[in-house]
């Protein structure tokens, strides 16, 4: 049974971006290619451009394929901030220069890539031992025409975080199978348990809830059909989804029952070590920046309860550059790197959910808990939220771009501004944004 006694977070300091994203010319051996990687003198250099915490470089895989691999180097290189990398992918992409031969991609971007990138990503369709992953989680990342640009590597099913000292304060339930039944089946339920928080609490300025912007996301991402249709159009403006999730975390944020924090924004860590907030929608791979930033001081206060309803937020593929000198060298390693072993070994060690239904059902999976969180069972927890994800997701060009600004929206709720008014000006920054 394994314990995660060592969570990392995923939001590496945004300031390693810069160096990280820097192009690597001809590393180990690796001439002078497009990607940085190549061959030399029998030996195998393959670059890897990665983002946040993705567990690969982290958990010493790659050590441990090299060591398997002697004639194989592996440079990993790390951009904290998932928008920097991003950027700089498109530029490189476009220019088809200062490319690795692997690189990351984040869920949100997945359907841009897939439309307007397809021919730069080596095909994966067909590929031997790769079925293994959930139903759902390799079409993410495939062309109409059934070409397959990655391989899975983790997925974001939900839970929601709690501080046991602040509803134990508030009166309510501290044991987090009660707590899951408060607010069971409905998110409103989650925010009627908040009104019964600010009323109740007895033990100083805390909030109920980190931010209006997370509830949001985790309504959204337990659709189907989220901001675009299955034709590509654009539904963010109509969609009922979105604007009962609006509307829910609208009235928490003018009924004073969040912090005003972000996540992941300025502030939010400060607030995440002092303990400003009672709890936080988190997904599996927020759970170690939350123990991180929270510091020991906090250790064994905060558990872990099932959410009112499955919904995915996050998750991740790594993809390979169709024109590296390496390229079915990287397609073998990205293969091994999201192999079952390989996914259940890099939740033991950091908690992210893996995106193989085979390594759901591990040992090393199903029997894991976090020291942390009160020793939350958090492999039965978020292993039976990923079975509640909608098999069917939709993805759109823009997500990544429209999440931010609707979340930018609700900060604007959450500071006086009317959510009538809020709407409207996220709409517009929209329209300005993706067209």
């Amino acid at each position: 049974m394994g314990t995660l006694g060592s969570l990392r977070t995923r939001a590496v300091a945004t300031a390693a971006a810069v160096g990280a994203l820097a192009l690597v010319a001809g590393c180990g051996g690796g001439g002078d290619s497009a990607t940085g990687g190549g061959k030399k003198d029998g030996k195998v250099t393959i670059t890897m451009g990665l983002f946040g915490v993705m567990g690969i470089k982290e958990t010493g895989l790659l050590e441990q394929y090299e060591k398997e691999n002697p004639d194989v180097d592996i440079k990993a290189e790390i951009a904290g901030d998932e928008q920097t990398y991003y950027t700089a992918l498109q530029t490189r992409l476009a220019a088809g220069n200062g490319l690795k031969d692997i690189q990351g991609i984040e869920i949100g971007r997945a359907k841009e890539i897939t439309e307007t990138q397809s021919d730069k990503f080596a095909d994966f369709a067909g590929t031997a031992g790769t079925d293994h992953f959930l139903p759902w989680k390799q079409s993410q990342v495939s062309t109409a025409d059934g070409k397959v640009l990655g391989l899975g590597t983790d997925i974001g099913p939900m839970a929601v975080c709690y501080r046991k000292d602040y509803f134990e304060k508030a009166g309510l339930p501290t044991d987090r199978d009660e707590v899951g039944k408060l607010w069971e089946g409905d998110w409103s339920k989650y925010v009627e348990v908040g009104r019964s928080f600010k009323k109740d609490f007895k033990g100083g300025d805390v909030a109920y809830m980190d931010s209006a912007s997370g509830l949001f996301n985790a309504m959204v991402y337990g659709h189907s059909e989220q901001y675009y249709d299955e034709k590509g159009e654009l539904i963010h403006d109509e969609n009922p989804v979105v604007k009962e999730a609006w509307g829910l975390s609208s009235d928490a944020a003018e009924e004073g029952l969040t912090a005003k924090l972000r996540q992941f924004q300025p502030g939010w860590d400060p607030g995440l070590a002092n303990g400003t907030f009672a709890t936080a929608v988190c997904p599996a791979w927020m759970l170690s920046h939350i123990s991180e930033k929270a510091g020991d001081a906090n250790k064994g206060k905060w558990d872990v309860a099932r959410a009112p309803k499955g919904a995915n937020w996050g998750g991740s593929f790594l993809g390979v550059i169709e024109k590296s000198p390496v390229k079915e060298e990287a397609q073998k390693l990205v293969a091994w790197l999201t192999a079952p072993e390989q996914q259940a070994h890099i939740f033991k060690e950091i908690g992210n959910i893996p995106s193989s239904e085979k390594a759901l059902e591990s040992p090393d999976v199903k029997g894991a808990k976090s020291e942390y969180f009160s020793d939350a069972p958090i492999g039965e927890i978020f292993g039976a939220a990923a079975k509640e994800i909608p098999d069917k997701q939709v993805l759109g060009r823009k997500d990544g771009t429209i999440k931010d600004t609707f979340s930018q929206g609700l900060a604007l709720v959450e500071q006086g501004t009317a959510r009538d008014k809020a709407w409207s000006t996220t709409m517009e920054r929209i329209e300005k944004a993706v067209g």
